[in-house]
């Protein structure tokens, strides 16, 4: 790759390195001949950009490769954008991770990096698990091959294929003996039955059979030989007095009832005195004291994995040390404290389709006139349906009943604008009032545009970033900006305040610093049907 000061003239197809000022042109732009003459009219002689070279590979490109090399089971992949790629979580449960591959592929060349949770995090659906990011422009095919080459070898470690993947949590069925010494009360065995069921429901699964004796080997033995008549895929032993030794009446109960012990204590507090035994093949653990405790402790790291059918070895156990201090410090944030909404997850992005217009240029209502058969408007709403944008909400006032009825049975919801006559930004606005609160943005589109189809549309989403100063997603072609965009929830109010037939295009211009355009590969983002000429010509487009 040829990286510098480029004469205008000469640039044409470089790749653009920083944004020039005026012309709303932003770092990483591929420069066509439309924007050298643009630049010359600014009085720009000279760019900074990059020239790809043979044998290079383009940022996305190689984003997108890694990310595929690296992508293990229940895991989706964005689509890359400016050099970065993110795999998100497909399923509840445990994130895993094969460290020391992670490590080689980040050893490989400074332009290739990865990061990733910490390995056994427990994860929510769309929760951000890695993000693969293309430091420069382009990265040699070399350090791509070889970073794929290290994603796809044979690992002992990643069985299940891949770097990055998910061990989604499954039902289990769950066996609960507690122990008590004579004075103890039934009240204090209540809570603690209650703080586990919680801490089971919480991962799927749940206590089938509880039972409590007393603290005695003999008694225990025989509690452990009736629960496995339920049974159980897990047996939890809470006892009474906390285990202090491999021969102390709870590990010598279980193997009195033909058990054998894998593993007494963990390096993590609290949790140091768990015992982790199996009976067969059904996993049998001894629970500390803080246990007792809703606050996330040792157990939680062995609990997570057995009902992700992750292993837990005694070797597991002793690797839990680094990040096994759990005990409140109070100059140290505890992140188990982060509930799920505050983790890196995918945005989730809703549509606004402006239907209501009066189509007062073309003499009819150009939304319902057919287009090879189907109503524009149903084209329109279909092609929005088949992005990943949810929920998708269609803005109606003109002719409103005829249009709800051409859409019948589509899983869309509608809002009737009633001052549909006052213009388009009236549609804006009752659309946005409509949108669930946990939507990140909402991408605007118009009944009129059939031919952007959901791809355009989820690559859009792929460039949303508000986090990186991409909150306004722009489509291009040619470098003309069309329709849709995509705007952040941040901007919800500013683009509500407008008036009259502009839209948004006032908040756009108030915030070109967190503008994104994002090129096209048709021209369809541009089209529109205002007039018969015009709708002619989109008909034409449009092949079946």
């Amino acid at each position: 790759m040829k990286f510098g000061r480029i004469p205008v003239a000469e640039a044409e197809g470089a790749i653009l390195a920083h944004s020039v000022a005026g012309l709303a042109f932003k770092k990483g732009r591929k420069l066509s001949a439309a924007d050298i003459v643009a630049l010359k009219g600014a009085d720009v002689s000279t760019v900074m950009a990059a020239r790809l070279e043979a044998g290079d590979v383009s940022e996305d490109v190689a984003a997108r490769r890694l990310a595929e090399a690296v992508r293990g089971p229940n895991v989706d992949i964005s689509t890359a954008f400016t050099g970065r790629a993110n795999l998100y979580a497909a399923a509840r449960g445990v994130a895993l991770v094969d460290a020391a591959r992670i490590d080689a592929i980040n050893a490989i060349d400074e332009s290739l990096t990865i990061a990733t949770v910490v390995p056994f995090d427990v994860v929510e659906p769309k929760q951000m698990l890695a993000t693969i990011k293309v430091i420069p422009f382009a990265t040699p095919e070399g350090v791509v091959k070889r970073a794929e080459e290290i994603g796809t070898a044979h690992s002992t470690t990643a069985s299940a294929g891949g770097l990055v993947w998910v061990a989604p949590f499954k039902p289990k069925r769950i066996a609960l003996i507690s122990t008590q010494q004579p004075g103890m009360k039934a009240s204090l065995l209540d809570k603690n039955a209650t703080v586990l069921a919680g801490r089971a429901s919480a991962l799927g699964s749940a206590i089938v059979h509880e039972t409590r004796c007393a603290h005695e080997e003999s008694d225990i033995a025989r509690s452990v030989g009736e629960s496995m008549a339920h049974r159980p895929d897990l047996v939890l032993i809470f006892g009474a007095s906390a285990t202090t030794d491999r021969l102390d009446a709870v590990p010598a109960g279980i193997v009195a009832a033909g058990g054998r012990l894998e593993h007494f204590g963990m390096p993590v507090d609290p949790g140091n005195l768990l015992l982790m035994a199996r009976l067969g093949d059904v996993a049998v653990v001894g629970l500390p004291g803080c246990a007792r405790s809703p606050k996330i402790n040792g157990f939680d790291f062995v609990l997570q994995r057995l009902c992700a059918d992750v292993p837990v070895t005694s070797r597991d156990i002793m690797a839990m040390g680094v990040g096994g201090l759990l005990k409140e410090i109070p100059s140290r944030p505890q992140p188990r404290d982060l509930t799920p909404a505050q983790a890196p997850h995918a945005p989730k992005i809703a549509a606004l389709v402006l239907a209501a217009g009066k189509s007062s240029r073309m003499g009819a209502n150009k939304l319902l006139m057919p287009i090879k058969g189907q109503a524009m408007i149903a084209r329109t709403v279909d092609a929005v349906l088949s992005s990943p944008a949810r929920p998708v909400i269609v803005v109606t006032g003109n002719a409103a009943p005829e249009i709800e009825a051409v859409l019948g049975g589509r899983d869309v919801c509608f809002v009737r604008n009633p001052h549909f006559a006052d213009g388009l930004s009236t549609s804006l606005r009752a659309g946005i009032a409509a949108l669930p609160e946990d939507v990140d943005g909402a991408v605007v589109c118009l009944g009129d545009m059939p031919a952007v189809g959901g791809a355009a549309i989820a690559r859009l989403a792929s460039a949303f970033n508000p986090a990186e100063g991409r909150a306004i997603i722009v489509p291009t072609y040619q470098g003309k900006r069309g329709n849709p965009v995509l705007f952040a929830r941040s901007l919800f109010p500013e683009a509500a305040a407008t008036h009259g037939d502009g839209g948004a295009k006032h908040a756009i211009g108030e915030h070109e610093d967190v503008v994104c355009e994002v090129e096209m590969e048709d021209a369809s983002v541009l089209a529109d049907a205002d007039t018969p000429a015009a709708f002619a010509a989109l008909e034409a487009q449009i092949k079946s």
